[in-house]
């Protein structure tokens, strides 16, 4: 196709990936799902798993794979962007408040399913073909401990913010302590690349870098960004100037993380944290957030459905090897989290809260998983299993939060 081609075919996958998303959104609502959920699974309807596995010529036509070079860069500005303002509603001071709660539910959703997770890459990797012949045994663990320790970090956001749980400590706790294990789990995935290419350089700069940057840009570019913002507070508005000055740091936070192999909404997300509370980030949240939610996210979900092919779990043995996958990222995630939060003093309504909400999995553990599998660390049949406990933790999230927490929920909003 040429550039021309290209654009105009991407203006019509946009209207059908909108139009898609909010019917499945509409149909999701009944059964209690938020539309970040729903765009998941809109997502995923609309790739070869369903859309693509009855209509191949249909699908073929409408995602060639020419424009998935014009989709990914979209939709990961529109990532990128939405974790942004995440960070911007980011309670810094909660976290300092339960910083021990935070510390343990991280330590608990990272050590448990990292555990679990390992013995089972072990036992996949002498027992079965799931991994290729390329693929070490520490490789084939470290790899598969990481994919069952991550959190859905960008969805955990969207599902507490639908829940009108951001700035509680419910929702705080749980957010800190998703960041906290996503990031582990992305320098976990650095090892095992590093490993895989025979380059450890990769795995330094991806830790050091990221710590690096998150002390210069909350010790140094906070202080200067709040130094920065008082004139614009006395004024009682944000230029067009200033606002396109936030986006280019956005940006830059962004670029530097993924440069390093840290992924790009951890240095958004970061960069968020680092604006001025009070009219700057009301401002930020006022112009970024409506377009970021309603046209540059679905296009996320999508691109991720797009690489995602469950009907590769062709056979009773390989669905009960994911029956077994998920058991174990329940119980490792799920409930070590709810246990790690009761034992520093959160309420045990609160505490199964975080349990639930740590469980979900979604985006990020479709991210890492498409690593492995174009990397040629997992199979596609392991790719297809670790789909279906991602989907499957991430639709769980909504109903058993009503169902544990319910009504009760009030309770963590007053706090």
């Amino acid at each position: 196709m040429t550039n021309l081609q290209l654009a105009v075919h991407f203006f019509f996958q946009i209207a059908v990936i909108l139009l898609f998303c909010q019917l499945v959104g509409r149909l999701g609502r009944y059964i209690g799902q938020p539309q970040v959920v729903s765009e998941m699974i809109a997502g995923v309807l609309l790739g070869p798993s369903l859309f693509g596995l009855f209509f191949p010529e249909l699908f073929t036509r409408l995602f060639p794979p020419d424009t998935l070079r014009v989709l990914f860069p979209v939709s990961q500005l529109g990532l990128a962007a939405y974790m942004f303002v995440v960070g911007m509603e980011f309670r810094m001071d909660i976290v300092r408040e339960r910083l021990g709660s935070a510390v343990a539910v991280s330590v608990a959703g990272m050590v448990t399913p990292f555990v679990l997770g390992g013995a089972l890459g072990w036992y996949f990797f002498h027992h079965t073909t799931l991994f290729p012949a390329k693929t070490s045994q520490l490789e084939a663990v470290i790899f598969l401990g990481a994919s069952m320790c991550i959190t859905a970090f960008p969805m955990l956001a969207r599902i507490i913010h639908f829940k009108k749980l951001s700035g509680t400590v419910m929702g705080t706790v749980a957010l800190g302590a998703g960041a906290i294990d996503d990031a582990a789990a992305w320098a976990l995935l650095a090892v095992v690349l590093a490993s895989f290419d025979g380059d450890f350089s990769y795995a330094v700069r991806n830790i050091v870098g990221g710590i690096g940057y998150v002390a210069v840009t909350l010790a140094v570019v906070r202080p200067l960004l709040q130094r920065w913002a008082r004139p614009i507070e006395a004024r009682g508005s944000l230029s067009d100037g200033e606002f396109v000055f936030c986006l280019s740091l956005l940006a830059l936070g962004a670029w530097f993380t993924d440069a390093i192999g840290l992924h790009a909404v951890f240095g958004a997300f970061i960069m968020g944290a680092a604006m001025p509370r009070g009219l700057v980030v009301d401002a930020l949240r006022e112009r970024i957030q409506p377009l970021t939610v309603a046209l540059l996210l679905p296009l996320f979900f999508t691109y991720s459905g797009l690489n995602t092919q469950i009907g590769l779990l062709d056979s009773a043995y390989l669905w009960g090897l994911a029956g077994v996958i998920l058991l174990a990222a329940v119980g490792g995630k799920g409930v070590a989290c709810w246990l790690a939060a009761r034992s520093t003093g959160v309420s045990n309504r609160e505490a199964l809260g975080i349990g639930v909400l740590m469980n979900a999995r979604g985006l990020m553990e479709l991210i890492i998983i498409n690593i492995g599998l174009q990397r040629g660390i997992i199979s596609p049949a392991l790719f297809a299993t670790l789909v279906i406990m991602a989907v499957v933790t991430t639709l769980m999230a909504s109903p058993l939060f009503e169902w544990l927490v319910g009504r009760h929920g009030h309770a963590a909003r007053e706090r």
